[in-house]
């Protein structure tokens, strides 16, 4: 019988072929120890730690030798997050405690600690930051894994059935594709087989910033994540299809569903080959306008995915993801220095716009010793408020940036401001920075200053920010969600969450349309850059520059090749006016 499960698409395109079901969770013993059996069970947990230590540090020197479309740079570096994980003796600490103080069994103090640590990721803000959980329930699973001699997760390949009515009409062959059906998928997992295996995933959970998210994107890979169930519904060697532009999975298809989803993944193969032509293609519209399109970056390695997307600079990197997972030991001024360094360089001579550190109370920097217990972090201690609270801190950073731009055109972003006060304390420390680096007699480069536009107090005093800044970029992620007042973690209003409504829209069109009055320039860089459904509107709204993710920047060229700016502006006002912007959007 043919069913559909719903999830959420995180990686385009469609896949079709076999389902290959990956292992379920390990099931766990719960059983009080005798006292003098507490050291065996905490050598057994270290053990377990240790091999499954080496077993990534074994897979890191395997994709050593890959090419980017086997390993690319996201999967190296969430096997870093991952055995950063597992080196932080916290977590064992907090094992051996509750062996030490409970007579726990060792399985059962790990899924105890693991559910105290997962408690503190959900308090947390950043979304992206939030979905990293899902590392740390995946290091604890491969620990169980090992105490408990089970095999790796991902299932072998199931046999080949008989050729099949399906079979003939995907390419009259019965070497069909693979696509992997998983409760959840790690980095280290999806090393066990090569790119060109599996077609598609889909998984029971995880979110647009999840891993299996990011890696599917950078493999450009079809992908399936949050669909609840899907594994317990989904039988071994089961015909499916994934349609990673809906966020569907189809089980058993009926022939005329298959032939049809056959033709859309036809056409899409032909639209990537088509969008892959205009790498070199100059992001100029109808009536002449040069469009701007820059990267999302998280790390330095990711410089090189940008340049050969074809970008033309960097427009966000987030710098946050250095600091993560340091248990304490925050990174100093010449790692720092070295990471942006790198970065500059990596893009050749192009602008990179480096982010200050976006976090705050609500995630796990230790060093500050924050309360992570905030009834509503979304609005606590966070981005620049906690960077003026910890001025060292901020010093540190901006001391590594400023000489990072020695090497290249840097800009350097300064999110959430919402108050003069901040702003002046913001230029006084990046005053305070290049004075000393004057007295220590340190190289630096200039760099242009900007503000994120994600609160609304700031977008309507944008004319305040613009006497103090040389750019403005709009984070349109949390602008929408602190202007409707929508927490994107909570299931039960994330409907709520809508880029068009007309209160968003207007704050986006104003501050475009002030920053182009002063003669400023001014970028978006939130979902919305990233996604063709918009770019027409933003650019009738008077947007010339755009920062997504990497993959996406060949679809967002190919609105931009084919719109007329002159023609859309009259069409952008109608939309910001009316009641339902959808509807006009979708008509």
């Amino acid at each position: 019988m043919t069913f559909a499960v719903h999830g959420l698409p995180v990686a385009r395109g469609i896949a079709i072929g076999r389902a290959v079901l990956m292992a379920g969770r390990v099931d766990v013993a719960h059983y009080f120890i005798e006292p003098d059996q507490v050291d065996a069970e905490i050598a057994r947990v270290r053990e377990g730690r240790n091999a499954v230590v080496d077993e990534i540090q074994r897979l890191q020197q395997t994709i050593a030798g890959m090419g980017p479309k086997e390993a690319p740079h996201e999967l190296s570096a969430l096997l870093d997050v991952h055995l950063m994980l597992l080196q932080d003796e916290d977590l064992i600490d907090g094992v051996k405690h509750w062996i030490r103080e409970r007579l726990y069994n060792a399985e059962w103090a790990l899924t105890t600690q693991l559910e105290q640590l997962s408690r503190q990721f959900d308090e947390m803000e950043d979304e992206y930051l939030r979905e990293r959980k899902a590392d740390l329930e995946q290091v604890a699973e491969r620990i169980l894994r090992y105490m408990k001699g089970v095999p790796s997760p991902v299932a072998a390949p199931p046999p080949r059935r008989r050729t099949t009515q399906q079979d003939l009409l995907l390419d009259g062959s019965v070497d069909v594709p693979l696509v992997l059906v998983a409760h959840d998928l790690s980095p280290a997992d999806m090393l066990q087989f090569k790119q060109s295996v599996f077609a598609g995933f889909i998984t029971d959970v995880g979110g647009r910033n999840s891993h299996t998210a990011i890696v599917a994107r950078s493999m450009d890979i079809p992908a399936v994540v949050g669909a609840r169930g899907a594994s317990q519904l989904v039988r071994q060697d089961d015909w499916v299809i994934i349609d990673g532009d809906e966020g569907v999975m189809i089980v058993d298809p009926s022939p005329i569903i298959l032939a049809e989803y056959g033709f859309k993944q036809r056409q899409g193969e032909l639209e990537r080959g088509r969008l892959a032509r205009l790498k070199h293609t100059p992001a100029v519209t109808l009536d002449g306008e040069r469009i701007e399109l820059l990267a999302n970056i998280e790390l330095p390695e990711d410089a090189a995915v940008a340049v050969e997307a074809g970008a033309v600079g960097v427009g966000l990197f987030r710098t946050e993801f250095l600091f993560m997972n340091r248990r304490g030991r925050l990174p100093g001024e010449d790692e720092q220095y070295e990471a942006y360094r790198r970065a500059v360089e990596g893009m050749r001579g192009l602008p990179v716009t480096i982010r200050s550190i976006d976090i705050g109370a609500d995630k796990p920097l230790d060093e500050a010793e924050r309360d992570a217990g905030h009834l509503n972090p979304a609005l606590g201690l966070r981005a620049i408020r906690w960077c003026l609270a910890d001025p060292a801190m901020f010093l540190t950073q901006l001391l590594a940036i400023l000489r990072a731009a020695a090497h290249g055109k840097v800009n350097l972003l300064i999110p959430m401001l919402a108050h003069a006060g901040e702003i002046r304390q913001t230029l006084a420390l990046v005053a305070a920075a290049r004075a000393e680096l004057d007295r220590r007699g340190v190289a630096y480069g200039p760099v242009q200053l900007g503000a994120m536009i994600e609160i609304p107090a700031a977008a309507l005093m944008v004319k305040t920010f613009l006497r103090h800044f040389d750019f403005l970029s709009i984070g349109t992620n949390d602008l929408i969600q602190y202007t409707l007042a929508i927490d994107r973690a909570d299931e039960s209003v994330a409907h709520l969450y809508d880029p068009l409504h007309p209160a968003v829209l207007n704050l986006v069109a104003q501050t475009i349309a002030e920053c182009q009055a002063q003669g400023k320039g001014v970028s978006v860089c939130g979902e919305m850059a990233g996604d063709p459904l918009y770019t027409r509107l933003l650019l009738g709204l008077g947007l010339r520059s755009f920062s997504m993710h990497p993959a996406q920047i060949l679809a967002v060229k190919q609105e931009v090749l084919r719109a007329d700016t002159r023609r859309l502006a009259a069409w952008a006002r109608e939309v910001i006016a009316a009641e339902e912007p959808a509807q006009l959007l979708a008509g």
